[in-house]
């Protein structure tokens, strides 16, 4: 047994726990973070809000861009990971999950009440009407007036977005709302230049003030979004546990710091706290239960 997966169970045994994850917990179901070992080097701007609402030819090209790579997301399934987590959950040891990432993969594991702070890519809004509709459904009407479309995506990005030359994204039509006819339509996700919703935030507050651990799987903390609820947690010395692959912005404010593969390590620590019960579909490549993944 090593030193951190006990001290990591120790903490973890005592309940009151909130997640905190992000992008890394999601690589092993094919989804790359930007930091990690799988990281993918972004080669293009980030889409503000800004240019998102007031350039037609960005909002093209995103639209492109997004078509292709939403595709890829939606077929993402669970993987260890998560269902940990969810395991975790339903054994009563984490009173809150909160993401960054904009996947779904925690609801799909079998998780409950999950706060997703920067939204779903498999929601779509109208920026007029406010009417909310599935990407599935705006999917369908992209793929009926783009007949021809037949760009090939590359590697997605945890956004949902791939990389697409101009030539490839020439000729590609958007549609706007099927309700109000004239509407902007948007995913539901938080754009850079885009505040997450206040009353989003503030339930999130209120969850890291209420928990006795924070725990955070697979994000670097690199961006305020997150990383504001380790500084309150910190702050009010509610003890910060970070499981990670390579260093984060967070680290000198964490009890414990674990870098190890989250798919390995997590099914093992819920092995030894709450059972083997599996939750939400089959469990693959689970460590078996009382034997930790190495860590460091």
């Amino acid at each position: 047994m090593t030193v951190r997966f006990e001290a990591l169970a120790s903490l973890v045994a005592g309940g009151g726990v909130v997640v905190l994850s992000g992008a890394g917990l999601s690589t092993e179901s094919g989804i790359p973070d930007y930091r990690g070992p799988s990281g993918v080097a972004r080669r293009h701007t980030p889409m503000t809000y800004q240019t998102f609402t007031r350039d037609a030819a960005a909002r093209r090209r995103y639209w492109a861009r997004s078509h292709l790579g939403w595709r890829l997301i939606a077929r993402a399934r669970p993987n260890d990971g998560h269902r940990a987590v969810a395991r975790l959950q339903q054994g009563g040891l984490v009173d809150g999950i909160v993401t960054q990432n904009v996947d779904g993969l925690h609801t799909a594991a079998g998780a409950t009440g999950v706060v997703e702070l920067h939204g779903r890519l498999d929601e779509v809004v109208c920026l007029r009407c406010g009417d909310r509709t599935s990407r599935e459904e705006l999917d369908l009407r992209l793929r009926q007036v783009n007949p021809g479309f037949d760009a090939v995506a590359g590697a997605v990005n945890p956004d949902g977005d791939v990389e697409l030359g101009d030539e490839q994204v020439a000729g590609f039509r958007t549609v706007g709302c099927a309700v109000c006819g004239t509407g902007m339509l948007k995913p539901d996700v938080v754009f850079f230049g885009e505040t997450v919703p206040a009353e989003r935030v503030a339930h999130c507050f209120a969850l890291v003030e209420a928990a006795r651990l924070l725990l955070v799987l697979g994000s670097s903390l690199a961006v305020m979004s997150g990383r504001r609820f380790v500084l309150r947690a910190a702050k009010l010395g509610v003890p910060v546990v970070i499981v990670n692959q390579g260093p984060t912005r967070g680290d000198a404010y964490a009890a414990v710091t674990v870098d190890a593969p989250l798919g390995r390590l997590l099914p093992a620590l819920a092995d030894r706290l709450v059972g083997g019960v599996p939750v939400g579909p089959g469990r693959v490549g689970a460590a078996p239960a009382g034997v930790p993944p190495v860590v460091r």
